[in-house]
């Protein structure tokens, strides 16, 4: 049984935790108190959506910093394969309250369609603030989509390429840049529908777009409400890592020269973390001796991978069928 791990201290799990997270709840706490200083000061509708959404999301990256933290702990005894799937709870925590804001966002812009006011106070103060949100948030967006190639592994993309890039490989990263990407993307669109908003109806008195323009940014967050609460449903349930993972992790096995064939391999995917079980077949003719050495050295090369919590190897003797290409095959067609 491997040593029983020391006890971690309180700082050195905070600073494990998800840098982005943390700086998206800063961000994002700023934001939500200027929109809610300019809405008093103008009854902007669409204002008070924005302000209702940044607040939001500053709530939901503190409670995903405070699982991304736990979700670092080493194993224990008792929770052998670790704590991975923490932030997914806390992740589902966030997906409450972005609901509970969506309806009140949703709510609003009802009221604001059944009774359009048109305000004409504190329109500069309007527009400064939602410019400074789409800087803001878009920053955060751009630091997000670079986070999610770089935990997936992917090339880097830059300029435009980075978008597509980041939405191709955004299931491989981890729960907290997702949220972070999701709620930002949501973020951006929200402030720039609102500053329209804000521009046309000084120019033109056409109130009832405030109430249209609240009511589209709280459906807006009830989509990313049902995206990332998706994600994480599957996480806690338990979710296959994807086929590129695999495909990496069985050449990493098949690379081996005494390897024969893998007969089964299951790859669960924690938080970030690949947890890897496989029976892998070997050459007949080697002593246990061998066989153990060969079984614990493609444990140690799985393990370099840095995506890799764990591998759980066993072995047997070459059954002269070759499994993997089959169960490779059946997964093609």
């Amino acid at each position: 049984m491997a040593e029983q791990p020391k006890k971690e201290s309180f700082m050195s799990l905070v600073k494990k935790g998800n840098k982005s997270s943390a700086v998206a709840m800063t961000g994002n706490a700023v934001l939500a108190i200027c929109k809610g200083g300019a809405f008093l000061v103008s009854g902007s509708g669409a204002m008070f959506a924005s302000a209702m959404h940044s607040l939001a999301d500053a709530v939901n990256q503190g409670f995903v910093f405070v699982g991304s933290v736990l979700s670092e702990k080493k194993p224990t005894p008792r929770f052998p394969t670790g704590f991975g799937r923490v932030i997914n709870i806390f992740c589902m925590i966030a997906v409450i309250v972005v609901t509970i804001m969506a309806y009140e966002t949703i709510h609003e812009g009802i009221h604001l369609l059944q009774h359009p006011v048109a305000h004409s106070g504190g329109v500069w103060i309007n527009i400064a603030v939602l410019v400074l949100n789409i800087l803001i948030d878009g920053a955060i967006l751009i630091k997000a989509m670079k986070e999610i190639l770089k935990e997936a592994r992917a090339p880097e993309a830059k300029g435009f390429a980075l978008m597509p890039a980041a939405f191709k490989n955004v299931g491989r990263a981890a729960p907290p840049t997702r949220l972070v990407f999701y709620e930002d993307i949501v973020a951006v669109l929200g402030a720039l529908f609102a500053l329209i908003s804000v521009v046309v109806i000084a120019l033109t008195n056409f109130a009832l777009l405030d109430g249209i323009v609240t009511t589209l940014i709280g459906l807006l967050m009830i989509a990313v409400a049902f995206r990332v609460g998706y994600d994480n449903m599957i996480g806690l349930i338990g979710v296959a890592a994807p086929q590129d993972i695999e495909d990496k992790v069985s050449q990493t096995i098949l690379a081996d020269e005494q390897v024969a064939d893998i007969q089964m391999m299951r790859i669960i995917q924690e938080g970030r973390y690949y947890h890897v079980e496989g029976l892998i077949e070997l050459h007949k003719g080697l002593t246990l001796a061998d066989a153990d050495d060969i079984k614990f050295r493609i444990q140690q090369n799985l393990m370099t991978n840095p995506d890799i919590a764990d591998a759980s190897i066993s072995i047997i003797e070459d059954d002269g069928i070759h499994s993997w290409d089959k169960k490779q095959a059946d997964f093609l067609k």
